[in-house]
């Protein structure tokens, strides 16, 4: 299962509903689901309310805009 490979990052998941959870940890996964924590809660996703999870990497820095001489 290709959620394994997430345990242990800190990822966003979007769900088939629109809505989306940020900023935590995929802890454990199995057939049926997948345990996600954030520092404010731990919760029990079934994976066919996932829509996609995307792993947060560092952020890009955003390029300097204007002219040096």
């Amino acid at each position: 299962m290709m959620f394994k490979s997430l345990v242990g990052k800190e990822v966003t998941i979007h769900f088939i509903d629109g809505s989306s959870v940020t900023s935590g940890v995929i802890e454990e996964v199995d057939d049926q689901g997948i345990k996600y924590s954030d520092e404010f809660q731990i919760l029990y996703i079934p994976i066919s309310s996932i829509k996609s999870v995307a792993v947060n990497t560092k952020e890009r820095q955003r390029p300097r805009v204007g002219f040096s001489q």
